[in-house]
């Protein structure tokens, strides 16, 4: 691909990355680089978080995620961030991941606008609820994270199950598709999209992940959405819900901005990255390592709660 080709391609995405880096430094600048309770955000932990942010990237261009399944886990537990700030931070940061990939798939007309409304609106309002239960959970971190552990549970059963039956249908039919064809359409009434929008939204709210855990499967499963369809469509739905909870935890003072918009910067570029090569992976392979790692991480927020320390 010559420069004049890669830039057309990649036109959107490098002036967004431009003013995630231009807004970055001003952030840095005017000393924006601690906040109370997180550690200090020196050079190597801005190549940590640049360095998540890229992992949780390429997840979501591999599987059709927005990459908080990997960003708020590595935050709280291994980064040290407080759960309360740990959820704000990755939901904001997931705000231009989710506008960054979903405006890709627009120009690919890979999506459908009607179920983008119709979710995206009843999101919005399950946010704010959610976003109001969060202020009561948010003094209680553990009861947070066992709440956070619980909804991890759901990707990572349904990841290591498909995982398992995509490698068994490989070996006994090589070469055929692991599922049949689909209609190209998404089903589903207004008040059944509204009500599955809405608990995804509620969810986002409580547990800072953008919704692409849940959005993805539930299109797929209970409304009959072709994948591709799925992909775009579930970006575009978060984008709102992103906006509209990631502005809440700001303004209650749960976002570590500096943090959240590195994050970002890595997502960016991951999700690029990840789009440009998921034809080099076997999508069961990925699901079965990301579903395994997801469990991990449900169990530790779990035993956390109930006093077991899990490494």
């Amino acid at each position: 691909m010559d420069m004049k080709a890669f830039l057309k391609k990649y036109n959107f995405t490098i002036i967004l990355l431009a003013i995630m880096i231009i807004i970055t430094t001003v952030v840095l600048s005017m000393g924006q680089s601690t906040m109370i309770g997180v550690p200090n955000l020196n050079i190597a932990m801005m190549i940590v978080l640049v360095a998540v942010g890229l992992a949780a990237g390429l997840l979501g261009g591999w599987i059709g995620t927005g990459g908080c399944s990997v960003m708020l886990p590595v935050l709280h537990f291994w980064l040290g961030f407080p759960a309360p700030i740990a959820v704000g931070t990755t939901l904001f940061a997931v705000i231009f991941t989710a506008i960054s990939g979903g405006y890709g798939h627009f120009k690919q007309k890979n999506l459908d606008k009607r179920v983008a409304l119709w979710m995206g609106g009843a999101g919005i309002l399950g946010v704010i609820i959610g976003s109001w239960l969060f202020t009561f959970l948010s003094s209680k971190s553990a009861l947070l994270g066992f709440i956070i552990g619980i909804v991890f549970l759901w990707p990572s059963f349904r990841m290591i199950w498909e995982g398992i039956v995509g490698y068994k249908n490989s070996k006994s039919s090589p070469g055929a598709p692991v599922s049949p064809p689909q209609d190209q359409s998404i089903k589903g009434q207004p008040e059944q999209l509204s009500i599955f929008g809405g608990i995804v939204g509620v969810l986002t709210g409580i547990v800072g992940l953008g919704g692409g855990y849940a959005l993805v499967p539930g299109l797929i499963y209970l409304f009959g959405a072709p994948v591709y369809i799925t992909m775009g469509t579930s970006l575009a739905i978060m984008v709102p819900m992103a906006i509209v909870g990631g502005a809440i935890k700001l303004a209650q003072g749960y976002v570590f901005i500096a943090a959240a918009l590195l994050l970002a910067i890595g997502t960016i570029i991951g999700a690029q990255i990840g789009a440009a090569t998921i034809k080099k992976f076997k999508p069961y392979t990925l699901k079965l390592i990301f579903g395994i790692y997801f469990l991990y991480v449900a169990i530790k927020f779990i035993g956390n709660f109930v006093g077991v320390s899990i490494w």
